[in-house]
Parts: C-alpha cells; structure tokens; sequence
C-alpha cells in the first residue's frame, strides 16, 4: 500500500495518469479492458518475498499487452529474479529504496522508444551530418545509422558491439551529437587501461590526502561528464571487483570520491562499447549479469568491414582525401586493380587495418596513381584464428540460423541460457525459431 501511495504521488507529479492494482487479479482484468502505455509492477503481492509471484504476473501481462514496457521493483535480495524478469521481457527494474529523478528518466526512455512503432523505424533514414568521421551507405550500416537517429534523444544506456577496428567509438560520439547533450562533454574512458588500484580514483575522483600521492583534489571521470555522455571503451575488460564499483554509480548515478564521505549525484549518460562477447562472459561467471542488463537497454552492432564491402570504395577515397590534406598534396588515383585486391582480403583489423594499408602505400610507393600491385606489396597478412576466420560469403539469415543451432547445440531446450548466448531477447528468440523452423529439444 505504501508504495502504490509513494508512486502515486511521484507520477502524478510528474503529470502522468496513474491506474493502480492492489492484487495480480486486478492487475490482470485492468490489462484484459486497457491497453496502457506502461506497467509498474512489484515482485511480491502476499507475505513470501521470493519473487515467483511477479515473474508469473509479468508472464500473464505480456500475453495481452506484449509490447507494453513493464518496469519491475524490486529489492536487493530479488535483483536476481528481476534479471529473470528482464529476460522474460521486462524492459527495466528499480531497486528500493528509489531515486525518483531516476525512475521518472527510465519510464520517459520506456515510453518514447515504445511509442516509435517498425513503420517509422524502418522508413527513418539517417539525416545525421557525419560525412566526415562516419564513412558508408551500406544497408547494414544505414540500420546503425539509423538506430543512432531513434535512440540519440532518450536517457538509454547503449552498448555498442563488434570487433576491433570497425569505429565503436564514432557511432558513441555520433549518438551524443544527436543527443539533447550535444551541448555537454562527451567523456571518453578506456577501461582497459585502468588498472584496479586506480580505478576510484579515475572514475569518481579524490580528495587532497585520500592516500600517499594525493596532492591535490582531483576530479572523476563521471562528475567530468555530468549533463553530458560518459563513453565506457573496452567495458569487457573489467574485473569483477571493478564491475562491482561500476555498477554502484549506473544503479542511481551517486557516488563518493575517494576520501570524501559526501554522495556526489550526476545526470550522465551512460555509453559503452566491446569487442567481446558479455553474453558469453555472462554464462562463464566472468561479467556480472546485472551490469549486463543494466549497460545494455540498447545495442548497436557496428558490422565488420567484410560484412559491408560496398562501402570500401568510399572509405579508401576519404582517406586518401585526407592524407593529402595532411601532406598539402594532390590527392593520388587508385586503380580499378586496387579495389579488386582490397575485396578479397579477410580484413580482421576492419577499418583501422584499411586505412593504416592505404596511408603506408600512398606515403611508401610515392606514386600518383596506386595499383594492386602496389598495395600488395605493403600489405601486412594478420594470421587468424580458425574460431575468427571467416568462411565463404554465406547469407546473414544462414549465418544466423547456423547460430542458433549451435547455441540449441550447446543449451539444449534453455531458452533462457540460448538468448544470453545469442544478446537477444526470449521474445526475439521465438520469433527467429519460428523463422527458421528450429523446434528446441523437450
């Protein structure tokens, strides 16, 4: 009763209209008439404090409201069960005590991205202007461009995936240029080279004195980044004891730097990228399975150069464009037997590997007209490992179910372990099943 009164008050605040249900029966029968824009939902009704019961109602909500978001409340010891209830579709969970600034952004991000339906998704085509760092028009990066456009203006945390090389970076930078905080810093953190010792001290900042080389206050990346975008590179390389102090800050955005006992509360949008695969980092025990769900609300796919060769023309003009703005000199021609050699190479280096060939071979070979041959000659074979060695080009669709039946290989009928291992959802799950004709092991 408590907290149906305290988030009544707090919406109604906030200007939203507020139905509540005292009971899953009443819950139920409000979701048979109505179809609302979203759903808040506790995960225990009678005295027991397991959780059991608000994952069964999530799971009798979504049968008549599917794409209703539905954000979970949970307590500390259920964070678990709220996990499962993410899988099972919910969109979010709150903890209790909650922040109610950070409750009112996380049911406004729920309600603008449920509110955009497929026909405007897929009719919105990119309008960004990133000519200059984002080259391409292939189809799949015109979907990243494109998702870029629908989710620069809500609060969500964004996980951008995908090997080494392929511009993770510019994609954040693109969606914080989009963003309302265009205006505000966008902070950039390499993860991977923050050791553990130092990781407080970069993240939240010290105090003067806090320990021996402390000579003067120093300020933390997040407070660095507040009102802005917060850039989490190589995120997979954390440890597990700094994930920990990581996940603190996401919960609420509050934080103590180191030698000061006073919580600092930041406005900062959380953005991270890895070239590693979390779900499976999540299966081994490596990577928290609350941070996942907590950094992941949305994620982008940056292809690999391989994935998107009809952008390789393009790419190679903008580079030698750019090296002779750099060097002050005519920009030199590249051969038809050029780009021919660039399509059959594996590029495990992605774009970073492209440009790095086509700078040396400009600055080496001195020429003004560049041939394969030349390029050959500068060319640098990365050996690759037979798990990243690509096959001949097969379709994404049967790549994709090749994947899925690896994964009902290794998880049997798991539906939950299958869609951690895939990044998907359960519900995204069924579909591509049903896509594929894939029945799962009884």
């Amino acid at each position: 009763m408590t907290v149906r009164t305290s988030l009544t008050l707090v919406l109604k605040r906030a200007g939203y209209q507020v139905t509540t249900a005292s009971t899953p029966k009443e819950s139920i029968d409000f979701v048979r008439q109505t179809n609302p824009e979203l759903i808040l939902m506790d995960m225990n009704y009678t005295h027991t404090t397991t959780g059991e019961e608000g994952l069964q109602l999530l799971a009798e909500v979504r049968v008549f409201c599917p794409d209703v978001p539905v954000i979970l409340i949970t307590a500390w010891g259920s964070i678990g069960l709220a996990v499962k209830g993410m899988k099972a579709g919910a969109f979010d969970f709150v903890t209790k005590p909650w922040n109610n600034l950070m409750l009112l952004n996380t049911i406004q991000t729920a309600i603008q991205l449920s509110k955009q339906d497929e026909k405007q998704k897929d009719a919105a085509l990119s309008t960004l202007p990133l000519t200059d760092t984002i080259i391409g028009r292939s189809p799949l990066l015109t979907q990243v461009l494109q998702t870029v456009n629908r989710i620069a203006h809500t609060n969500a945390s964004v996980l951008i995936t995908g090997e080494s090389g392929t511009g993770k970076e510019l994609i954040a930078e693109a969606i914080h240029q989009t963003s309302n905080r265009r205006e505000k810093p966008f902070v950039k953190v390499n993860l991977g080279g923050i050791s553990q010792s130092l990781f407080e001290s970069e993240m939240f900042g010290h105090k003067q004195g806090a320990f021996t080389d402390a000579q003067r206050d120093r300020v933390g990346r997040f407070e660095l980044a507040d009102k802005g975008t917060i850039f989490l590179d190589e995120i997979g390389e954390l440890d597990m004891v700094c994930q920990v102090k990581l996940l603190r800050v996401l919960q609420d955005r509050t934080f103590e730097a180191l030698g000061d006992s006073k919580p600092r509360h930041v406005d900062t949008r959380i953005i991270s990228a890895t070239n590693r695969n979390l779900a499976e980092m999540v299966v081994r025990g490596t990577f928290r399975e609350d941070l996942f769900y907590r950094i992941n609300l949305i994620t982008i796919r940056v292809p690999a150069l391989r994935e998107r060769l009809e952008d390789l023309p393009l790419l190679v003009e903008h580079f030698v464009r750019k090296q002779a703005e750099t060097n002050r000199t005519e920009p030199v021609e590249i051969a038809a037997d050029a780009y021919d050699f660039l399509r059959k190479l594996p590029w495990p280096g992605n774009i970073r590997e492209l440009k790095n060939l086509v700078d040396r071979t400009i600055l080496v070979s001195g020429k003004s007209l560049i041939t394969g041959k030349d390029l050959k000659e500068q060319y640098i074979e990365i050996p690759v490992s037979v798990d990243v060695e690509q096959p001949k080009v097969q379709s994404l669709e049967r790549v994709e179910r090749n994947m899925i039946l690896k994964a009902v290989e290794l998880y049997g009928g798991n539906l939950s372990k299958i869609a951690i291992a895939l990044g998907v959802t359960r519900q995204a799950l069924y579909r591509r099943l049903e896509k594929y004709d894939i029945t799962l092991p009884e």
